[in-house]
């Protein structure tokens, strides 16, 4: 199952899940470009999410509006839907209208292989940017062993090029795979400075031992954080 946590408020894009997309809201479009993988199902705080998605014939979940986060909002999600422990759920953001079918396949597919793994506690994904790229600390930053399983994710530029020029960093895509006992056991785990640090929930996981494995994907798709993100958007696929 998918499920997209779509949270009303937000402090630099006010109802940017809302936002019109070539005439659809952002989390509609955004869940009508994944619903051929597996069933969807929008976790939101709001009731006008809520009656909008019945109209697209979207299902979607009223959750608490006390949520530090979307991975918390989903978890809420599949206890009210009664999921079994071992269903797969990908977490896609709501602000990615853009994203790939073969994106969110890939991690779908990944979680699957690992879904017996007691040690890979999430499962996600990350593109090639430039050196340019790697300077923006809204681009996240993963860095991988040789079994592409995350040693280290950070809004920072890593690794560092100390001595030479550096151009092959891997920007880390917000997608997220579990299954259903993988996301009960991560929103059970106590969170860390680390993640408060660097806004990154997902160094929760490291920090206590399990890991996230990863996967290389192509995508041009980009999350929508701000007002000029969404008219970049707009503007690179001619809407």
């Amino acid at each position: 199952m998918i499920i997209i946590p779509a949270r009303i408020g937000s402090s630099r894009f006010p109802n940017k899940v809302l936002a019109d997309i070539g005439g659809m809201p952002m989390v509609i479009r955004t869940a009508k470009s994944v619903e051929s993988i597996d069933d969807v199902v929008i976790a939101t705080d709001s009731q006008e999410v809520i009656d909008i998605a019945k109209t697209h014939g979207i299902h979607a979940v009223l959750t608490s509006d006390k949520h530090q986060s979307g991975t918390d909002r989903i978890y809420e999600a599949a206890q009210k839907l009664q999921l079994d422990e071992d269903e797969i759920i990908i977490n896609v953001q709501g602000d990615e209208p853009f994203i790939e079918t073969e994106v969110v396949q890939a991690i779908y597919n990944l979680t699957q292989t690992n879904k017996n793994n007691a040690r890979i506690m999430m499962n996600s994904c990350y593109k090639f940017i430039s050196n340019p790229e790697a300077d923006d600390p809204n681009i996240v930053k993963v860095v991988t062993d040789s079994d592409d399983i995350a040693l280290y994710f950070s809004r920072a530029k890593i690794p560092y090029p100390r001595d030479h020029h550096f151009d092959a960093y891997k920007g880390h895509l917000g997608i997220y795979g579990f299954t259903v006992k993988s996301l009960h056991d991560f929103c059970m785990l106590d969170p860390v400075p680390l993640e408060h640090i660097e806004k990154l929930e997902q160094l929760r996981a490291l920090y206590h031992g399990y890991e996230v494995a990863m996967i290389e994907v192509n995508t041009e798709s980009f999350g929508i954080d701000t007002p000029e993100d969404l008219e970049k958007a707009l503007k690179h696929h001619n809407l």
